[in-house]
């Protein structure tokens, strides 16, 4: 439960300091003095949108701090462990933080770590809850009366299967619309890839070939030059009988021979001269070896010819290199055999998302079930709880239809309608067709109460929540939020005497102002003053002894 509250340059208020307790705390006080002060500085605690202009006036930033006893609350003991929150010298308090400044930037703690808005909303929903002045009107929506029975029935393990299933299916949905809407195109590319894959697999290229396939084509092409070449080598070398490189070779060796013996350092030139000879005799043979390997083969031209024009061509088509054509053709292959297991992929994926869709269709008839055996349980209670606030004729029921065929959502397909008489032969019909806006308010606070109760949120805040009720309805009113606050600690803002006379606690909010500046106060107050506050908000400023003796009967009641 929250234990202190700290505030410090929140809107109007400077400083003030709050110890709270257990049952109902009843806070008062006059018009405009600022009442739901402390509840806004409390709900930014709990993670509620932080903007500049919530800093007092002059100062640099707003602060509050709230002190809570988690003792008793082992939810919220855990999910500080998980986060690593928790305080390992003191693990049944827990402080939570948030400094806004003047710019309008926030910073949020929980035991001193500083931590992100999520965390921050998560944790706050486990410890406290605020209902507005005009919350009750949320009830109007088929969506938070479906979210109303969903928290009544207890049955989260239920929502989360149905929306696991929602989400397993809509993952099936996707990835078979998106194969059904490129499956023309897919034709169409498996279509022209066939014919790729089909003409580069009668052509079938390997790798390496069109290098060769060159260069044979060079040679072959050239094979009379080469020939005559070669012929004019073996000629001057050795062929031409009167005048020939080895002839003329070999004359200067003898002529450096018959020299040797005068002067010896001829004997390097000697040698090399006979290498010369010796390479020239090979390069002779070789040459005539080549010229004899070297035939004109029209036929065999023609077919190197052709395939290397028909690569040349096929290069062109598929705007690659020659070279790389044998890539390019696995490449295709590849994308083709992709293609068709897409095919067959489409066949499987259609098995798989009628499989999730009929899980979806499980889940959320379960979830229908649970929620017809909730239903009938809390329109009886909300019915209960309605006569008590002087609504004796009040009649409650809810109409929950499965809408099987709808497309599947995370929270199933189940239309709520709350219908609500308060009439003697009235029809029961929509909350906003059939009620004032008092009785609305009357059935917003019974539908909250329970709800509080039923989420086991161990402190309720009510912002006003009694506007539009008086008289004894404001007396039964008060009455159950006494009830309730045995249960858990209450916190409400009123401005209705019965209410705060059901207080086990009351605080007195104040404006004060010098003419330059203004400050809000928050009082406790003692039995005495209880009694004068409670007069005053009988009989207004002016206090008689009547509206004291009724205050003092109030609070004896």
């Amino acid at each position: 439960m929250l234990v202190h509250i700290d505030i410090k340059n929140f809107t109007v208020v400077k400083h003030v300091e709050l110890s709270l307790h257990k049952g109902l705390t009843a806070i008062t006080g006059e018009t405009g003095a600022g009442k739901s002060i402390a509840l806004d500085a409390l709900g930014l605690c709990l993670g509620q949108r932080a903007e500049s202009n919530i800093v007092r006036q002059g100062a640099q930033r707003a602060e509050v701090v709230t002190h809570f006893d988690i003792n008793k609350l082992p939810k919220v003991k855990a999910w500080l462990n998980e986060q690593m929150l928790a305080q390992d010298d003191n693990p049944d308090e827990c402080f939570i933080r948030r400094v806004v400044s003047k710019e309008g930037r926030s910073k949020a703690f929980i035991n001193g770590v500083a931590v992100t808005l999520a965390q921050l909303k998560s944790l706050g929903a486990m410890v406290a809850h605020i209902h507005g002045q005009n919350d009750h009107h949320q009830f109007l929506k088929p969506d938070n009366q479906l979210a109303l029975l969903d928290g009544y029935a207890q049955h989260s393990e239920l929502l989360a299967k149905t929306k696991q299933a929602y989400l397993d299916y809509s993952e099936q949905s996707k990835r078979l619309k998106a194969l059904q809407l490129a499956q023309q195109q897919r034709l169409d590319r498996v279509s022209l890839l066939q014919y790729q894959v089909d003409e580069l697999d009668l052509f079938a290229l390997s790798e390496g070939e069109f290098e060769q396939l060159e260069a044979d084509f060079k040679k072959l092409n050239s094979v009379q030059e080469l020939i005559e070449s070669a012929e004019k080598s073996c000629y001057l070398l050795k062929d031409d009988e009167q005048n020939n490189a080895l002839s003329l070779l070999n004359s200067a060796l003898r002529s450096l021979a018959d020299n040797l013996d005068t002067d010896p350092a001829l004997k390097d030139a000697h040698e090399l001269l006979q290498g010369a000879v010796i390479q020239a005799e090979e390069a002779y043979t070789e040459l005539s070896h080549y010229q004899s390997g070297l035939e004109t083969d029209p036929e065999q031209l023609k077919a190197i010819e052709q395939r290397y024009a028909s690569a040349l061509d096929l290069a062109r088509k598929h705007a690659v290199a020659p070279e790389n054509l044998h890539i390019c053709h696995a490449e295709l292959a590849a994308e083709l055999a992709l293609l068709q297991s897409e095919e067959a992929s489409l066949a499987d994926l259609e098995a798989s998302y009628t499989q999730t869709l009929e899980d979806y269709r499980k889940c959320a008839h379960a979830l229908h079930k649970s929620r017809q055996v909730a239903a009938d349980k809390l329109s009886e209670e909300i019915a209960q709880s309605i006569k008590q606030m002087n609504l004796p004729h009040a009649v409650v029921s809810t109409t929950l239809t499965h809408h099987e065929q709808n497309a599947p959502s995370a929270k199933g397909n189940d239309e709520i309608r709350l219908l609500v008489s308060v009439n003697p032969g009235q029809a029961p019909d929509v909350l906003e067709k059939v009620v004032s806006g008092g009785e609305l308010a009357r059935i917003g606070l019974a539908i909250q109460v329970i709800r509080s109760r039923d989420y086991s949120i161990p402190t309720l805040v009510f912002d006003e929540v009694d506007t539009g009720i008086s008289g004894q309805t404001a007396s039964i009113v008060g009455k159950l939020l006494n009830k309730l606050g045995a249960q858990s600690q209450v916190i409400c803002v009123t401005h209705l005497p019965q209410v705060a006379a059901q207080g086990h606690h009351q605080l007195f909010v104040t404006k004060l102002t010098d003419g330059v500046s203004t400050e809000t106060k928050v009082l406790k107050l003692t039995k005495e003053e209880r009694v004068n506050e409670i007069a005053r908000l009988l009989a207004g400023d002016e206090l008689t002894d009547t509206a004291i003796a009724n205050a003092k009967d109030l609070l004896k009641q």
